[in-house]
């Protein structure tokens, strides 16, 4: 199979087809398109070939051809249409659709891909069609959508008249295999030094928020971190949209509901962590905290369920005491009392960062509390470039407490 085939129904074409996408090719679509919409009829990837097939001088295009078209008739009748290739490849994290321009991440930061994706309507069209894949309802009446696609992959979209110059589509890929801790060190992601501290935080049990900015890299982290909890032990993730899918034999996963077209039904990350508590959790991980479930996450954190994890959007590992406060205050918590209950649960932050295309674990830190009011600051432990830091001493006796060895890294001498 082709990449491209990958998320398009899986056409068996060989690589390098003849001829490109003229204008032949694009009314010849547009008609066989047409037809199924009008007749109503089921497409499958065996009946698209058919239609293709019956249209006039389909023979002479051969087999590689033929396929080729029925490829792009399926993708833009149930697939992502010409956004299916940039879907499929492996590099890709982000695509972006501005009205007819489509841009592309690669891990190296956006730049401008050259894929045509027709006209304003057909544009409008594809993110209607990817919404109602994914259950949900996409037009004047409802004019943005954020759903998960069945194959995981995160669609947000944006009508007119609310998207000026638009429709305006985001989507994030999602890796169906995460990567090793070894396979991040090797892309520069993780120092060889940390990959070992974070082992031990990790296997000593300790309680960690991963935190960052928008694409910094959380969940790949999150997914990873989780692939190595020792495999007698069961994992209860809850989360906004499944995206965790650590290697590991024992895995369950609670997911939110959003409420349906008549505005009921939904179930939110509070109401999953209370459920997930009775479900005989050994760690207990909330993908993405960003509202008031951080107060039911700490609560249960504080309830003998050490080990837990989740993600925390954060632009620097200081932002991340009021960062909490500002969601704890969501759930009705007071000051001081949420600060308390983050001393109880949570000991490490691991803060990552992006620049210049490029993401890296910046700095390992401790959350302690400090002062008359025993509120939380953020000390840190490591940082990249400048080594240990002063609280890698503390550190360093959480872990020999839990019976874990000492890494290296948290070199007793301070700061260099």
């Amino acid at each position: 199979m082709t990449a491209g085939s990958a998320r398009t129904g899986g056409f068996a074409a060989p690589a390098g087809w003849p001829g490109g996408a003229g204008v032949d090719e694009a009314v010849v679509a547009a008609r066989v398109r047409e037809r199924f919409i009008a007749d109503g009829t089921s497409v499958t990837p065996a009946s698209v070939v058919g239609a293709v097939r019956a249209e006039p001088g389909a023979a002479l295009r051969g087999d590689a051809g033929l396929l080729r078209l029925a490829d792009r008739v399926h993708g833009e009748l149930a697939g992502a249409g010409p956004l299916a290739p940039l879907l499929a490849d492996a590099r890709v994290t982000d695509v972006l659709v501005n009205g007819t321009q489509v841009w592309v991440d690669r891990g190296a930061g956006l730049e401008r891909a050259a894929v045509g994706v027709g006209s304003v309507d057909e544009v409008r069209r594809l993110a209607q069609r990817l919404a109602a894949a994914c259950g949900r309802r996409l037009d004047d009446g409802c004019p943005y959508v954020d759903a998960r696609l069945p194959d995981g992959t995160r669609l947000h979209a944006v009508l007119p008249p609310v998207a000026a110059t638009g429709p305006y589509l985001s989507l994030r890929t999602f890796r169906q295999r995460p990567f090793q801790l070894a396979e991040l060190v090797g892309s520069g992601m993780v120092d060889p030094p940390v990959a070992e501290l974070l082992r031990a935080v990790v296997a000593g049990r300790l309680a960690y928020l991963i935190a960052g900015g928008t694409g910094s890299g959380k969940t790949t982290l999150l997914n990873t971190l989780l692939g190595l909890v020792p495999a007698d032990e069961r994992i209860v993730m809850v989360e906004d949209a499944a995206e965790l899918r650590p290697e590991h034999p024992h895995v369950v996963t609670l997911q939110a509901r959003t409420a349906n077209v008549e505005g009921v039904g939904s179930v939110g990350l509070g109401a999953l962590v209370r459920q997930a508590l009775r479900m005989r959790p050994d760690r207990l991980v909330v993908g993405e905290c960003r509202g008031a479930e951080v107060v039911d996450l700490l609560a249960a954190l504080n309830t003998g369920h050490d080990g837990g994890a989740g993600t925390l959007h954060a632009n620097a590992a200081s932002d991340v005491p009021a960062r909490l406060e500002a969601l704890g205050l969501l759930g009705g918590l007071p000051r001081a009392a949420l600060h308390a209950q983050i001393a109880a649960a949570i000991q490490v932050v691991v803060q990552l960062r992006r620049f210049a295309g490029r993401r890296f674990v910046d700095a390992i830190c401790l959350l302690t509390p400090h002062g008359p009011e025993r509120l939380i600051t953020v000390t840190p432990a490591w940082r990249r470039g400048a080594g240990p830091q002063p609280a890698g001493p503390a550190l360093a006796r959480l872990l020999v407490e839990r019976g874990v060895p000492v890494p290296a890294v948290l070199d007793s001498r301070g700061p260099r």
